[in-house]
């Protein structure tokens, strides 16, 4: 008998219902190897911190982008402004990918509309254009004739906006009290430039030491309103230690300045400053529509383009849907069926409902298409998103979806578990990035990251079948997976201001909390309060306690927030609109109070919006300081860090300038801060990174060639404070920096504060660019934990265990009853199961979404729920 070699082996395949990832380490993934199947249903969990976006976003979507760009001609590749870098060793059989995540993203702006997102509204305005009724004085327009965003078809009055914007004596001096010199003219930016518009007002011969209501009303009316701009050699006055050189300075008026300013800048501060200083009201031309009056004198179906651009999907979707069936038989004046006019309605009218359709499913049928981006919640604008992508029809590719649930109620989750499920269904791999349970659960196949966040994670603890999870005894996630939550976990009854007593149970056998509540010391009286879909709501708050709102999504909730935010504000108390600590020698970054601004939504809460409500107050606890916590990012440049923010960094740049070294140099606190010029690396200009061009490639960043990443310059690094320098004190985490800074008081507070909301794995040099909605809204509140005196404060926050994990989210439920027990008012508004128990009192909305919310259904102490919720 005679044998044979064996085969040869068979090149490495990998099987075509799989995707292997190999030797991931991007951020905190430590080397990591993972299977996913194709064709299913994949969830990525894990705590946050640890790991879960790095893998599905910036590994697994990363190399899909950057194969993509190989593939790209090199000329063409110059233009594409993304340095992908997934540090992943390989990855098998990836299909392409698309990725939906949390935030505006770029593809967003000011004049961005819910139409703009899905493209319905490009198609409505074809609609229009096409098939509208024209009067006999206006000719065929096109469809850029039906949009504010565009010259030929914006108002020429606003430019599209609705709201004109009037600078007027009293918005630009709210103090006609002070000089020019004390800064009467609040309108002027500060620091150098406003300080430079006063010199020069004192050069040309004016008093700038009277109080403005003296003034001469010429000289008035001059600084503030004129368009002349003469410039005059400034002599300034300086303290008698600094030199001073006289400049030639430009005038320019306080109106000026501030239109300037709202047409020109890009910083959302900035802009917020200016409208401050304006009132703003309903453009004159087109009474707030946008549009010029030939285009809205155009109908279809007896509509102009805004009126149907104004009613919310689930009202348009229906007359759409009756208008197609008579389109299809040949019916309306002046068609028969097959002429183009019905044909061109009839193919317009079919792309436009079905976009609506999925929009309704994803329980986005509250939303107008009108409806400005700004004004939509981020997990409205992922599921925007998600209905887009489902009517592209794709198939063979994986979608990338960061936490598709947030935002939605519980009732709209089997919908949203369905849409998913037909994308599956179609041929597509569809991974989530998700913190909700009840989608896990239904998920084919989950990986959990983990163990813990940051350094402590970036494992991958299990990837395998849903059941399999539970018998991970190293995942915080399978705790969570089929148990309910346990209210006393949260918030023990023995607590600090609580009364002791039996716990009440709920039709499901889970405690709910303590038998006596907080809050009986007072009430906010709220009466009228309107903001989109709310009108006209009356609201009893208790004062010294936390109130959740809740309600299925688009009933009202963000609104109700805005509402009473506004009135409180306005009525009652102090709007925060201090900036948080930060680097004295930087500018300034967001405000601490981050929420919209009365003029940034005018014309959208209507003649009887928040203005006409009243607040009142009576008993203990009334609030002095209304503050609005949202995910809006902290900082737009990666030298806004941490440390900066939370004002933890101050009292350490001030121990480095007191070692006896700096003293020796001369070196002040301004010296140990990578935002001046004496301190920093001058190569890379503190920013620790240099952009490398490569012509025909797309530019990326490499450390820089002299600090290599330490952002300080040579000299300022040779200081040392207990054998570190301050670059080596960035690196520390928060949980690292608690034992290195645990004798200096002001900073001790401060990361106490973040390691209580589970901010332990950050670093302190972390910039502010990389940080996650959730991780940015902790960050705020722990600036206001560490604050060791408080007035008593309205605290109002908009889901914000929104993108945490059930761990963190307790965590973060937990402080916020801190500060409940300290006195003061929480006002949330919440989907957390958790959050509701645990709350003194339940306010749910509804019954229905958009036109059918926006009314109490219900409100009370959590135990009395009886409704949707319930």
């Amino acid at each position: 008998m005679t044998t044979s070699a064996p085969d040869p082996a068979p090149p490495t395949t990998v099987p075509a219902g799989r995707i292997e990832v190999r030797g991931a380490r991007l951020h905190n993934l430590r080397d990591v190897d993972v299977d996913l199947p194709r064709d299913a249903l994949v969830a990525v969990t894990g705590v946050s911190g640890s790991g879960k976006s790095s893998l599905a976003f910036g590994t697994i979507h990363g190399e899909a982008q950057r194969r993509y760009l190989d593939s790209v001609a090199p000329f063409a590749r110059r233009l594409i402004h993304a340095a992908v870098d997934p540090q992943v060793r390989d990855v098998h059989g990836l299909p392409p990918t698309v990725a939906l995540e949390q935030g505006r993203g770029s593809g967003t702006s000011s004049r961005s509309t819910v139409g703009t997102v899905t493209t319905a509204g490009s198609t409505l305005r074809m609609l229009w254009s096409r098939c509208g009724d024209y009067p006999a004085d206006v000719g065929p327009m096109d469809s850029d004739h039906f949009s504010a965003n565009t010259a030929a078809g914006a108002c020429p009055g606003c430019g599209g906006l609705g709201v004109e914007h009037v600078p007027t004596e009293a918005s630009m001096v709210p103090n006609p009290s002070l000089s020019v010199a004390e800064g009467a003219v609040a309108a002027w930016p500060g620091a150098w430039l406003g300080k430079n518009y006063r010199d020069i007002v004192a050069t040309l011969g004016h008093d700038v030491d009277v109080p403005w209501h003296d003034l001469p009303r010429a000289t008035r009316e001059w600084i503030l309103f004129t368009d002349e701009q003469p410039v005059v050699t400034v002599v300034p006055t300086r303290d008698p230690e600094r030199i001073q050189r006289p400049y030639r300075g430009t005038f320019s008026s306080a109106r000026r300045y501030v239109l300037r300013t709202l047409a020109e800048t890009r910083s959302t501060t900035q802009r917020q400053r200016a409208l401050r200083h304006v009132e703003s009201r309903p453009c004159e031309v087109c009474s707030g529509r946008r549009l010029r009056p030939e285009a809205l004198r155009v109908r279809w179906q007896k509509m102009a383009i805004d009126e149907a651009s104004a009613l919310a999907v689930s009202t348009l979707l229906p007359l759409l849907q009756r208008r197609l069936a008579a389109s299809e038989d040949g019916a309306g004046a002046g068609t028969h069926p097959g002429s183009a006019r019905t044909e061109a309605e009839r193919v317009l009218l079919e792309d436009v409902s079905g976009r609506l359709e999925l929009m309704v499913e994803l329980g986005l049928g509250h939303l107008a298409l009108g409806r400005s981006v700004a004004t939509v919640s981020s997990g409205e604008l992922q599921r925007l998103r998600l209905a887009t992508a489902l009517r592209s029809g794709l198939f063979g590719v994986v979608y990338v979806l960061d936490e598709p649930s947030a935002g939605l109620h519980p009732r709209d989750t089997d919908r949203l578990v369905r849409l998913l499920r037909e994308l599956v269904c179609a041929g597509n791999t569809v991974v989530v990035v998700e913190h909700d349970m009840a989608v896990v659960r239904r998920c084919d196949w989950v990986v959990d990251v983990g163990p813990g966040a940051g350094t402590e994670g970036g494992e991958v603890l299990w990837s395998g079948p849903v059941s399999g999870l539970a018998a991970v005894t190293t995942s915080v996630t399978a705790r969570y997976l089929d148990r309910p939550v346990h209210p006393e976990e949260i918030h023990p009854t023995s607590a600090p201001g609580t009364t002791g007593g039996p716990a009440r149970q709920d039709t499901r056998g889970v405690p709910t909390g303590r038998a006596a509540r907080r809050g009986a010391g007072g009430v906010l009286e709220l009466r009228g309060l309107t903001r989109h879909t709310v009108r006209g709501v009356d609201l009893d708050l208790p004062l010294g306690a936390l109130t959740v709102v809740t309600g299925i999504s688009g009933s009202g909730k963000t609104s109700l927030l805005d509402a009473v935010h506004d009135v409180v504000g306005e009525q009652l108390a102090r709007v925060e609109d201090e900036r948080a600590p930060e680097d004295s020698a930087t500018d300034a970054e967001d405000d601490l109070q981050d929420g919209p601004s009365a003029n940034d939504l005018a014309g959208q809460a209507g003649p009887e919006g928040p203005a006409r409500a009243v607040a009142r107050a009576s008993g203990h606890g009334i609030p002095t300081r209304v503050v609005r916590i949202t995910q809006k990012p902290i900082g737009r440049s990666p030298r806004s860090t941490l440390a900066t923010y939370t004002g933890l960094w101050d009292p350490v740049r001030r121990l480095f300038a007191a070692t006896q070294e700096a003293r020796e140099r001369g070196f002040t606190a301004s010296r140990f801060s990578f935002n001046t010029a004496a301190g920093r690396c001058p190569t890379c200009q503190g920013e620790g990174a240099v952009s490398v061009e490569l012509l025909f490639l797309p530019g990326t960043y490499s450390a820089c060639p002299d600090c290599r990443g330490d952002r300080f310059g040579a000299e300022t690094l040779e200081v040392r404070w207990q054998g570190r320098t301050v670059a080596d004190l960035l690196r520390l985490t928060v949980s690292q920096a608690l034992d290195a800074l645990g004798e200096v008081a002001p900073a001790r507070r401060a990361l106490a504060a973040l390691q209580a909301l589970g901010l332990g794995y950050l670093a302190l040099g972390q910039p502010a660019t990389e940080l996650s909605g959730g991780e940015a809204q902790r960050i705020k509140l722990a600036t206001e934990l560490q604050k060791e005196r408080r007035a008593p404060t309205l605290y109002v926050m908009d889901e914000p265990t929104t993108g945490l994990h059930p761990a963190d989210a307790h965590r973060l439920l937990a402080q916020l009853h801190t500060l409940a027990d300290s006195g003061h008012t929480v006002l949330l508004a919440e989907h957390d199961p958790a959050a509701e128990q645990t709350a003194d009192h339940v306010v749910e909305l509804g019954p229905g979404a958009g036109g059918d919310g926006g009314r109490v259904v219900r409100a009370g102490p959590p135990w009395s729920a009886v409704g949707p919720t319930g």
